[in-house]
């Protein structure tokens, strides 16, 4: 049964440098990249949409795997009635607003909206 919510939807990964890492993808795999803002950069043309984000910290587990939902309040509630645990509330970007969760397990991951 097909969900319209919580799908893979996005991936993210941490970057040290923007620019080597986009000519990296670029080069050996034909992904493109738009650019929003110095700190970010999303990617296509890779079979599942992402982007980097730059980071100074030392790079363990660089990929944030980014779920969708229509209402991220609702998602929100069931997530942490689970067990999960809300690890960076709500927040806006360009395009949607989204929060990050760890699962039992200590697993982070994300869930977006544009709603």
């Amino acid at each position: 049964m097909k969900s319209e919510n919580t799908p893979i939807n996005y991936i993210e990964f941490k970057a040290s440098d923007l620019e080597k890492t986009k000519t990296f993808y670029s080069h050996c795999f034909g992904w493109t990249f738009t650019d929003y803002g110095p700190t970010y950069t999303a990617f296509s043309e890779s079979g599942l949409e992402g982007g980097f984000e730059t980071s100074d910290e030392a790079i363990v587990n660089g990929a944030l795997i980014v779920l969708y939902h229509e209402n991220l309040l609702h998602i929100q509630e069931k997530i942490v009635g689970a067990g999960g645990k809300v690890v960076k509330e709500i927040f806006s970007f360009p395009g949607g607003r989204r929060f990050h969760f760890t699962d039992p397990s200590g697993n982070e991951l994300a869930v977006w909206s544009d709603k």
